[in-house]
């Protein structure tokens, strides 16, 4: 549209957008990260936990804070775990090797596997759910699950347990 008495364009003002950045946790220390273009530099490999220096970071859509008993654990596409960070151990009792390969939700006996199931299939964040865990010295204790799926091709969850109070 155009006043044609001024010679000036109404059109309306343009408006600058700007690139989501994507936000980056260490599944290990909970360390959490932005990065441009998900590489490191001018590195074709992924980042890395500058921190801890573990192997991997876990790309979210929107930053994410952790409780600070809020342990990490990383799956692959079936659920098998790859790996697990500070808080696990003290929630659950189990140390990596006890965990590492086996189904996430067999290993802790998830009350409900559902919110996982929800995040694999449809790629859905599925946070606050509460459900209860099973610990290495048999007890039930409740925890609230945050579960993240993974963006890249290998596919994946990041699933964030804290025990709830009261």
């Amino acid at each position: 549209m155009s006043d044609t008495s001024s010679g000036h364009s109404l059109t309306s003002p343009r408006v600058a957008t700007v690139p989501a950045v994507p936000y980056y946790i260490c599944p290990r220390c909970k360390e959490r990260s932005l990065d441009i273009d998900a590489r490191e530099g001018f590195s074709e490999q992924a980042p890395a936990c500058r921190h801890c220096g573990f192997g991997f970071l876990f790309e979210l859509l929107d930053d994410y804070y952790p409780a600070p008993d809020t342990g990490l654990v990383v799956t692959d596409q079936d659920r098998r775990v790859l790996a697990i960070g500070r808080g696990i151990f003290e929630l659950t009792g189990f140390p990596e090797a006890d965990l590492m390969g086996r189904d996430l939700v067999q290993a802790l006996q998830f009350s409900d596997d559902k919110p996982v199931e929800l995040a694999r299939e449809w790629g859905v964040r599925r946070l606050g759910e509460q459900m209860s865990i099973r610990t290495r010295g048999g007890h039930e204790k409740p925890v609230i699950a945050d579960v993240f799926p993974a963006y890249d091709d290998d596919g994946g969850l990041l699933v964030a347990l804290t025990p709830r109070r009261g």
